[in-house]
């Protein structure tokens, strides 16, 4: 149950301040320094909760790590359940502070797509960009952001401690990249919880799940291909 409530938490603040850089700091710090609040935030959870549960506190992680074997499916469905409870409730306080209203604060994680407007740094197609170029970047991200995750934190090939500081910056790194196209998921639950909340961005929603997936199940390939190649080498 531990290893569930710290995934739960953790995803809550991943939401709630990663997001929450875009929504209250947005207009200040731009794109690069909401995806330097990502990885910054990643980096602090992975240090707090690594040892508890692994911190996931995405989906498409969970995912991964199960289809390597190092978890069971019973804990991946309790660990996404957990994710998703936990960005609903990051997202719902995101949202408090913008419905208070307050006169003269400029709230930022907006996008207006020809008078389709959706708030609190929802992951919808920013103007531009197209559906196929969301699903592709949202496959291509994960993947690199997944095959990060389960390099550095391998039993065998890991680099331990560190690993937190890879993690953090991958995160960080992919939202900087896309942002610009779709406000980036690479993390199912990071767009259930805001969608919840602005409702215009469900149609987008199967972009940030189906890409996350895809670009999930090519990490664990390609890191199952890396690691038999190694050890023939090593033979």
């Amino acid at each position: 149950m531990k290893k569930f409530i710290a995934e739960g938490v953790g995803t809550m603040f991943l939401v709630l301040l990663a997001c929450g850089s875009a929504v209250l700091a947005g207009p200040e710090i731009g794109v690069l320094g909401i995806g330097l609040c990502f990885g910054l935030v990643l980096v602090c959870l992975c240090y707090c909760i690594g040892n508890i549960s692994g911190c996931h506190v995405n989906p498409a992680v969970s995912l991964a790590v199960t289809l390597s074997g190092r978890m069971s499916w019973g804990e991946c469905i309790g660990y996404i359940v957990s994710q998703l409870i936990g960005a609903a409730i990051g997202a719902g306080f995101l949202y408090w502070f913008v419905d208070m209203n307050p006169d003269g604060f400029v709230f930022g994680g907006i996008t207006d797509n020809n008078g389709v407007v959706n708030n609190i740094a929802a992951n919808v197609l920013q103007p531009g960009a197209t559906t196929g170029m969301a699903l592709m970047v949202e496959a291509l991200l994960t993947f690199f952001f997944v095959f990060i995750v389960l390099g550095a934190t391998d039993a065998n090939k890991g680099f331990g401690k560190f690993a937190g500081l890879a993690i953090g910056l991958a995160l960080g790194l992919v939202n900087i990249v896309g942002i610009p196209v779709d406000n980036c998921s690479v993390n199912p639950a990071r767009s259930f919880g805001p969608a919840l909340f602005s409702p215009n961005a469900w149609p987008d929603f199967w972009i940030m799940v189906v890409g996350p997936v895809i670009g999930a199940v090519l990490a664990v390939l390609c890191w199952a291909a890396v690691t038999r190649a190694n050890s023939k080498e090593i033979e």
